[in-house]
């Protein structure tokens, strides 16, 4: 829970760029790397370092960048905790009991295994109709800004970014 709530807070404070890229991280510090994510002190020392890095050079909104101390206090906290709660409940209410799944249109489920002509034929319905008849359905229940929406996360800009940094 910890791990969640410190992502949907970043999400709010630096935007879904900044938190989905935490959130990319804390899958290699779980999955590869096998750290507990119930590990606070690690935890808060992993996530500031992201943090820091992501933001030393372009900081969007200019909050100011959390700090290992920061972090910690906040997991030792609760805030965060009845949103990512009430997330769960929609979830289950969706009928999504495990990860991975898309949800598109805020409401088609599409399980993560499934293949492209699945999503091809879902985008070309939409293609077909001209525009999309649902939004994100988590923004409101977490709490994120429609602006932070808005300004997404993976844009073209910070993927162009991304590989030029890497072909650096």
């Amino acid at each position: 829970m910890a791990s969640h709530r410190l992502v949907q807070h970043i999400g709010k404070r630096y935007g879904l760029n900044v938190s989905e890229t935490l959130y990319d991280r804390l899958n290699v510090y779980y999955f590869v790397d096998g750290h507990a994510l119930n590990d606070k002190p690690r935890l808060a020392k992993m996530a500031a370092e992201t943090i820091s890095e992501l933001l030393k050079h372009n900081n969007p909104t200019g909050e100011a960048i959390m700090n290992e101390n920061d972090i910690l206090a906040f997991l030792d906290g609760d805030q965060g905790r009845g949103e990512i709660e009430n997330a769960l409940r929609a979830l289950q209410k969706l009928g999504v009991h495990g990860i991975p799944k898309f949800i598109i249109e805020g409401s088609k489920i599409v399980d993560g295994a499934a293949g492209p002509n699945t999503f091809i034929q879902i985008f070309r319905e939409i293609e077909e109709r001209g525009q999309v008849t649902g939004g994100p359905i988590f923004g409101d229940i977490l709490g994120v800004s429609p602006e932070t929406v808005e300004r997404g996360s993976h844009t073209r800009e910070s993927l162009l970014l991304d590989t030029i940094e890497r072909t650096a």
